[in-house]
């Protein structure tokens, strides 16, 4: 496994994430040696949604409002249905995600997560996947949908669902072990 030690990941979430597309994501960035941050509106825990209720709670390192993504190498966007339809809504939410953007840094985004990259204005035109009961949402806003566990378009790094977790995170760990995102392009 290739090492990314003293890179600073930030993950996006708030209450209703797909529990395992934020813890896995977490532990195999920080087994890898990164700094993993969860970043989320407020202060204190969000709530997972696992399968029929809520799950486990994570606790909130920084709140969007104090977060600068200058500080930090990688953004992850966990998916489920709750999580990303709150967050393309929070205006800080999407203007976090337009900086990693325009800094040239990866963001990775799973499962239905891929609508905040809609909201952000990130995916027309650039090769992407997502969980498939958004890929005509995916399309309408221009992306070329494909059908595979990780799809990688320049710093742009998506995946279908939580069976991908793994392509998902070896993409971006193999991202920033290179040193292949935008900025060093």
């Amino acid at each position: 496994m290739s090492r990314i030690d003293h890179r600073r990941i930030a993950i996006l979430a708030t209450d209703g994430y797909e529990k395992s597309e934020l813890f896995e994501p977490k532990r195999q960035l920080a087994e890898a040696g990164a700094t993993v941050t969860i970043i989320a509106p407020d202060t204190g825990e969000i709530r997972s949604w696992d399968e029929n209720d809520w799950g486990e709670a994570v606790s909130v390192d920084m709140t969007i409002e104090n977060a600068n993504p200058d500080d930090f190498d990688a953004l992850v966007l966990p998916g489920g249905q709750i999580n990303p339809d709150v967050l393309r809504v929070n205006k800080a939410a999407v203007a976090m995600i337009k900086k990693f953007h325009d800094a040239g840094k990866p963001i990775a985004a799973i499962c239905h997560a891929p609508w905040l990259l809609i909201e952000a204005g990130l995916i027309d035109g650039r090769e992407a996947t997502s969980y498939h009961s958004i890929r005509t949402d995916m399309e309408n806003a221009g992306a070329n949908w494909r059908d595979r566990e990780v799809v990688t378009d320049s710093n742009l790094i998506t995946s279908r669902q939580p069976g991908d977790l793994d392509a998902f995170c070896n993409k971006l760990i193999e991202m920033l072990a290179s040193g292949a995102d935008a900025r060093a392009a």
